[in-house]
């Protein structure tokens, strides 16, 4: 198991380069299942999040090559088993479940993983391919459905589910007849999902909508695709802007996607300008406490939550985190105050008062975006800050401390 050892107190300066958004590239990369005929994806992050779902479409009767950022997916004799053995590492498996139903009609797929931030059930998914004619029973920690054809439905999610959505999506589009999906997310990861199958030949209204129509066609074909670039990465490289005092220009930044967490970074007195090469953000003055409430998109991303909490720690004033998505989301906050960061929490608020600097120490990454937090506030802290288990880091970041020591940072990875 590796640890980062950070060296802080360095503004970072310079050019990044933003990488692929893995919360898309992984329900494309499901996706795939659908076709009958090989997809060719582009901008694909190096993660183990993605060497794991190419291995899981490998076992479901898949081919698959992955080269400098570039998949290629054939889709073969498909099975219907996602083994507990990959699907505990990464709660995305459980997107194999509405193609694998809607191409061969039938499923078993091991109950997902992943970080542990609070409960995040699959009933939505459940319920809506069962108004589609599935049917599910549980057997010793696997979901078991079958149908015998998919048929489109009106479904209306209890609550916005961004998997659910993604699951529901790719079945409906070789459903008969027509699907109309109610209260659906509205990520833009979704919407890339949405693009590519269009692509691919399927027929689809209203992404990036509550509501979404989809007219179920009868095949896939392939296509080429280039995934859009991740949100989260260039919220973090934002952030690291900003608590290190430094300068950088985000090149692929997906600004339009990061209106929430750009708008409360320059409540803090952060400037960012859209360029002709990227993003310029930079930071020169003191931070300010800004109030900030998780929600789904358009809202503040819950997925920025813990790495805006480590800008609080050092900003001027009283900060107040709410979060509404997950109920165990602030794992992050005992590791923080181990660096001298000042917080209380009660339930699913968090109280964040500002201090003049954070101490290096040996931290705990408890989950992906907690992990990020970490390193962030490592980045800012006086002396030397070690953050361990980081493999958690290593399934959203594509070669973290290597982007950060190009503009100015001071890490390295080590065996624990």
């Amino acid at each position: 198991m590796d640890k980062l050892i950070i060296e802080g107190g360095v503004p970072l300066t310079g050019c990044m380069t933003i990488s692929g958004s893995k919360n898309a590239a992984l329900p494309i990369l499901f996706a795939s299942i659908l076709l009958d005929e090989a997809v060719t994806l582009r901008n694909v992050p190096d993660l183990r999040d993605i060497h794991t779902t190419l291995k899981l479409l490998g076992m479901l009767g898949c081919s698959c090559e992955y080269q400098d950022g570039q998949v290629c997916v054939r889709p073969g004799s498909l099975l219907p088993e996602a083994p507990y053995e990959l699907v505990r590492t990464m709660r995305a498996s459980v997107l194999c479940l509405g193609p694998l139903l809607a191409r061969i009609g039938q499923a078993r797929v091991a109950l997902p993983g992943g970080c542990a931030i609070g409960a995040r059930p699959v009933d939505q998914h459940l319920k809506g391919l069962e108004q589609m004619g599935a049917r599910f029973e549980l057997d010793q920690g696997y979901i078991l459905g079958h149908c015998r054809k998919l048929n489109g439905a009106h479904i209306t999610f209890d609550m916005p589910t961004v998997g659910g959505t993604e699951n529901l999506l790719m079945a409906a589009v070789l459903a008969e007849g027509e699907t109309i999906l109610e209260n659906a997310a509205r990520e833009p990861e979704v919407v890339d999902l949405a693009h590519f199958l269009l692509a691919c030949g399927a027929r689809i209204e209203g992404q990036g909508t509550s509501r979404i129509h989809i007219a179920g066609v009868s095949r896939l074909h392939g296509a080429e695709y280039d995934v859009m670039s991740d949100r989260i990465e260039a919220g973090t490289f934002l952030a690291a802007a900003g608590i290190t005092c430094g300068e950088l220009l985000l090149r692929h930044c997906p600004v339009n996607e990061l209106k929430a967490v750009t708008l409360k970074l320059q409540d803090m007195g952060m400037k960012i300008t859209t360029t002709s090469e990227g993003v310029l953000v930079n930071c020169a003055r003191p931070l300010r406490g800004v109030d900030v409430t998780t929600k789904p998109y358009p809202g503040f991303p819950t997925d920025m939550q813990a790495q805006i909490m480590s800008l609080m720690c050092l900003a001027e004033g009283t900060s107040v985190v709410k979060e509404s998505i997950f109920e165990n989301r602030f794992m992050h906050v005992m590791e923080l105050e181990r660096m001298g960061a000042q917080i209380r929490t009660s339930g699913h608020t968090a109280l964040v008062r500002g201090v003049r600097r954070l101490a290096g120490a040996p931290v705990m990454a408890s989950d992906l975006r907690g992990s990020a937090s970490l390193v962030l506030a490592g980045l800012a802290a006086n002396g030397t800050t070690e953050v361990r288990r980081i493999y958690h880091l290593d399934r959203g970041y594509e070669r973290i401390e290597n982007k950060l020591n190009s503009v100015g940072a001071r890490i390295r990875r080590e065996k624990e």
